[in-house]
């Protein structure tokens, strides 16, 4: 279906109106409908062919102070919606309606669809490159893209909405050998084209490292977080930044303005416009900007959306996000990059790049030390204490990579492992919203079972 299609059966201004004639002081309609084409590939053949479609409706509003919340999937009637939000609101106690007032605009579309067979072709290219080098191996993949048109009106003039395509995909290989099981995946998300041949050679990479096994190790050691790995650091950080998390006072950056939270080589900021997590204005519909979190260790600023902002005092950061239609907003993050502090991040409008070391560089910096690719287990959370198990890290002396660890945990904390960082890459890639690059932390604690 053509992004031009995509037209919600539900009139959004019929809802305000309805929505100011029964009563309500102020109200707002958030609209989003997506349709994907989603191809799977299961051992190695193509397995199935999908066609979805979501619709959904949001209407926020507050009645005698009282805010209300009602969702409708596809159709409905829209007085019943109303009814529903106003019957609801009476459930909670009275709060300011944080609306942002008159703007009014339509942004272009960005991305572009690609026929279905073409989805088709990127498995098939990927899975056959991977299986001329390693027969044994089993894949599996996955490739879809997906429009998603969002609109969002209030009663103070507000009136925005945009379509973004996404392209998206990943092949997961597995190698068994005896009682020995590997498994290698990664993925891609792009605007316009998807590389098969460079998502087939990074796990071909991966697989040619896993042939030898390598004795595992102990004690404090440098570990370098491949991009793809480092980013269960960055997910703590976000959480650390955000405003919430401050007023809660959860956040151990709360009373950190201005001081140094992690090494001077790191700078972190946001960039909306950059990648295929672009996006022109939030939740709130308050157009998003670039922002400096973090500049040179030192902490700068943290996100807000209009509630939180107004209890920090200093407004919204534009970083309202809805976690689902029936979510209230709250301070969520657009693209994340994180840079070397020798590049500053102001007034960046494009792919970022660096003059660092490449992956293959940086593991020649260490003399013995872990390579993590893949873990087990989620994240470190707002503490920051971690203890994970390396689900695929090698082993590396003298600079060269010389196998496979297995049976191996790393453990340690994210804000202190922040403060050891070595070097960054200049391998930076999309790890969902997050732009990251392959980093070395000194010091991390490794156990493993020799």
């Amino acid at each position: 279906m053509d992004a031009d299609n995509l037209q919600p059966e539900m009139v959004a201004e019929q809802l305000l109106d309805l929505a100011t004639r029964s009563g309500a002081e102020a109200a707002e309609v958030f609209q989003s409908l997506t349709v994907s084409r989603p191809v799977f590939f299961e051992a190695n053949r193509l397995k199935q062919l999908e066609s979805l479609q979501s619709e959904g409706t949001a209407l926020r509003l507050w009645y005698k102070g009282q805010p209300g919340l009602a969702v409708a999937h596809g159709s409905t009637d829209a007085q019943d919606l109303v009814d529903r939000a106003i019957a609801l609101s009476q459930l909670n106690a009275p709060a300011t309606a944080e609306l942002t007032v008159a703007l009014q605009m339509l942004y272009p579309p960005v991305g572009r669809t690609v026929p279905v067979e073409q989805l088709i072709d990127w498995g098939k290219e990927g899975i056959a490159l991977i299986r001329d080098a390693y027969p044994e191996v089993l894949c599996s993949a996955g490739w879809e893209y997906e429009v998603e048109s969002t609109r969002l009106l209030n009663s103070q003039g507000l009136d925005c909405q945009h379509t973004d395509t996404t392209l998206s995909g990943y092949i997961e290989a597995e190698w068994v050998r005896g009682d020995d099981f590997l498994g290698v995946s990664d993925g891609q998300v792009q605007r316009d084209h998807l590389d098969p041949i460079a998502l087939a050679q990074q796990i071909l990479q991966r697989l040619r490292w896993a042939e030898q096994t390598a004795p595992s190790m102990s004690g404090r050691v440098p570990v370098l977080f491949t991009s793809k790995a480092a980013d269960m650091l960055w997910g703590t950080v976000q959480a650390a930044l955000n405003g919430k998390q401050v007023i809660e006072r959860a956040s151990p950056w709360s009373d950190r303005l201005g001081e140094q939270v992690t090494s001077p080589s790191l700078t972190l900021s946001q960039q909306p416009d950059l990648g295929p997590f672009s996006c022109p204005f939030d939740d709130e519909g308050t157009p998003t900007r670039s922002l400096v979190f973090i500049q040179d260790g030192t902490l700068q600023l943290f996100y807000t959306d209009h509630t939180v902002g107004r209890r920090l005092g200093n407004g919204t950061t534009g970083n309202g996000v809805r976690p689902g239609l029936s979510s209230y907003p709250t301070p969520g993050l657009f693209n994340l990059v994180i840079q070397p502090s020798s590049r500053k991040s102001s007034g960046t409008s494009g792919p970022l790049n660096t003059k660092g070391k490449s992956l293959l560089e940086l593991i020649a910096t260490l003399e013995d030390g872990l390579v993590i690719d893949q873990m087990l287990g989620g994240g470190a959370g707002i503490s920051g204490d971690f203890s994970v198990n390396v689900d695929l890290g090698y082993r590396v002396k003298r600079g060269q990579i010389v196998g496979r660890v297995k049976d191996t945990m790393i453990s340690g904390n994210v804000y202190t492992a922040l403060k050891h960082i070595v070097e960054l890459g200049d391998d930076a890639d999309w790890n969902g919203s997050c732009y990251t690059p392959s980093l070395v932390v000194e010091g991390v604690s490794v156990t493993g079972r020799q």
